[in-house]
């Protein structure tokens, strides 16, 4: 099993190019089953996630074609019929995320046999709300032996869903079995993220009727059929954070570019407040530290546009090293500091009771074997690994591998000392 050893103390100096965001391709690359015509999705990012998705939309009859063009990577995705409705644990498990093929599977073929997704290590995610969403729009389930049963064999219906509580992936779920859906369906409390406003625009592009992503009402108006389009996936906002808080953490200067920095305010804004200078552009933002250690700062998660949670163990590990305490609220998911007693490894002075951590900022972190707990967790082992005295190694990066690309190649570009240590013990620079 591959690992990730970093060499601590070196600057970040140098221009990291943001790639498409996995949250949002994973769910466009859904939609695809919704047409019978080829979907062309560029600003791809190469991704274990994508990867998984792209063999699970294969078995259902999904031809994936992923290719370098003119504007970057792309893949096309074309759908001329769907070639089986099951979708088996064995796929499943493997991303979460991939329980969305439900509602498009049930709004073009009219059933869909799909696996429970099973447990999560960063809490239960219940897809409760996604079936909730699906059966109001007319499709009968049945849960058995660890598999929905959906069927809507004269199709699904326009529904008013109101989710008891704000759900990204139901309501991207609910936006696209929607679509198809005879009449109007109107989601209330809908998530508001900048990944639901992309699959908006994607799915308009396609020919469907979605107003309203990215506020807490959705309505969508069906149509009989969508067709074939082209779009682009927006910046991934968790990346950019992620190598922003990398380069507070690492000092030096760091350009991030094909990135949205508004997509990041209340990330940018407490990097300021710790000391940290940022400098929007024309295509992204600039990062600085230059040198003077960081002021402890609080934050809390919420949802967009509030401190993302997939931000949290980041800027957790940018925390360890600053100067005074603070205290990181999680109010997402209940079982999110998992990576605080890996950091603690490395010498961060943490404390953990229930939904808060307080953290007191140490004077040198050191080097030491971790292990990665889940995907944001993985890469905050990395951040605290890039100023921690001696080498620090991080097991389990197959957790990293679903959500950041070349990792190492962009952190190395800027002169951090990162390396893979491939499974056999070999090293890859």
């Amino acid at each position: 099993m591959d690992r990730i050893a970093i060499i601590g103390g070196a600057q970040l100096n140098g221009t990291i190019p943001v790639s498409g965001a996995k949250n949002s391709a994973i769910k466009l690359m859904a939609a695809s089953l919704l047409t019978d015509e080829p979907l062309r999705l560029t600003n791809m990012p190469r991704l274990a996630d994508t990867r998984f998705l792209g063999k699970l939309l294969t078995r259902l009859g999904v031809e994936v074609t992923e290719s370098d063009g003119s504007d970057g990577q792309q893949t096309l995705l074309h759908a001329p019929e769907i070639t089986s409705g099951f979708a088996p644990y064995d796929l499943v498990r493997q991303m979460r995320a991939s329980f969305n093929v439900l509602g498009p599977l049930v709004a073009r073929s009219g059933q869909a046999k799909v696996s429970l997704p099973g447990g999560c290590t960063i809490g239960a995610r219940p897809v409760d709300l996604h079936l909730q969403a699906i059966e109001a729009l007319g499709a009968k389930i049945d849960l058995h032996e660890g598999y929905v049963y959906a069927q809507a064999p004269r199709g699904l219906k326009g529904a008013e869903i109101t989710f008891p509580f704000v759900s990204v992936g139901a309501t991207e779920h609910a936006m696209l079995a929607a679509v198809l859906a005879d009449g109007v369906s109107v989601i209330h409390n809908a998530a508001c993220e900048p990944e639901l406003v992309d699959l908006q625009e994607c799915l308009n592009a396609m020919g469907a009727k979605v107003e309203g992503a990215g506020t807490p009402t959705v309505t969508i108006t069906g149509v009989p059929r969508l067709h074939g389009a082209t779009h682009a996936v927006i910046p991934d906002r968790i990346e950019m954070g992620t190598y922003a808080v990398a380069a507070a953490m690492a000092g030096g200067e760091v350009r991030l570019s094909n990135a949205r920095p508004g997509l990041i305010d209340a990330l940018l804004d407490k990097l300021k407040e710790a000391g940290a200078g940022v400098e929007e552009t024309a295509d992204g933002c600039i990062i600085r530290r230059d040198g003077q250690r960081l002021t402890a700062v609080d934050i809390e998660t919420a949802p967009f546009p509030g401190f993302a949670t997939d931000l949290q163990a980041q800027f957790m590990a940018l925390m360890t090293t600053a100067r005074g305490e603070s205290r990181i609220r999680e109010t997402i998911f209940e079982n999110r500091f998992m990576h605080a007693p890996e950091l603690m490894r490395l010498g961060a002075d943490i404390s953990v009771s229930g939904g808060e951590a307080r953290v007191r900022g140490v004077e040198q972190l050191e080097g030491a074997e971790v292990m990665a707990t889940d995907l944001r967790a993985s890469v905050s082992l990395v951040i605290a690994g890039l100023v921690a005295r001696g080498e620090t190694t991080v097991s389990r990066i197959y957790h990293l591998d679903r959500g950041f690309e070349r990792l190492e190649e962009k952190l190395g570009a800027c002169g951090a000392q990162v390396r893979r240590i491939k499974g056999d013990g070999e090293a890859e620079l």
